[in-house]
């Protein structure tokens, strides 16, 4: 699958997170969101641990999937969608490398996913996100988010967001 309305040069297709390119990918969105959280670089063993802490559970088919974006063939962007229960799919970690932000390939990702989601029998997408994550606040208002109530407890939950599928 592939998305279409991402902008010029973006595919998006489902992969299997343990890919080289997938886990490449997810080890930088580690490195950004713990990098900002702490307010300084983190180490490889810090996103090592991040890794461990946080596994792709749920990102696989039947319950889920997992998807890369490329730009012109570049593996820029990335992102997972599982399910929560029948009717709700969650978004996961949503990722755009910062010299692809800008292209279109947040809209790309989510188009997928939400694609994915619908697939999987969901009727709506929540996801959660932190404060200081402005750019994926402005992409999930943009593409139709909406905030909600907390539907968890996530420790670096500060924000939800909700989708209606149908």
């Amino acid at each position: 699958m592939s998305a279409a309305d991402g902008g010029p040069g973006w595919a998006v297709t489902a992969e299997p997170f343990t890919t080289a390119d997938a886990t490449t990918l997810r080890r930088a969105y580690y490195a950004e969101v713990a990098g900002r959280y702490w307010k300084r670089s983190v180490t490889e063993a810090e996103v090592d641990q991040g890794m461990l802490d946080d596994p792709a559970d749920g990102l696989e088919p039947p319950t889920g999937q997992f998807v890369v974006g490329r730009l012109d063939g570049r593996p820029l962007a990335c992102g997972g969608i599982r399910l929560l229960d029948p009717a709700t799919a969650e978004l996961t970690r949503i990722y755009v490398d910062a010299a692809a932000r800008g292209t279109g390939g947040g809209a790309a990702l989510l188009a997928v996913l939400e694609e994915e989601a619908h697939a999987l029998g969901a009727e709506r997408v929540r996801l959660d996100t932190r404060t200081d994550l402005v750019e994926a606040r402005a992409l999930y208002a943009r593409q139709g988010y909406r905030e909600i109530p907390a539907y968890n407890s996530g420790p670096y939950a500060q924000h939800w967001f909700e989708k209606p599928l149908v």
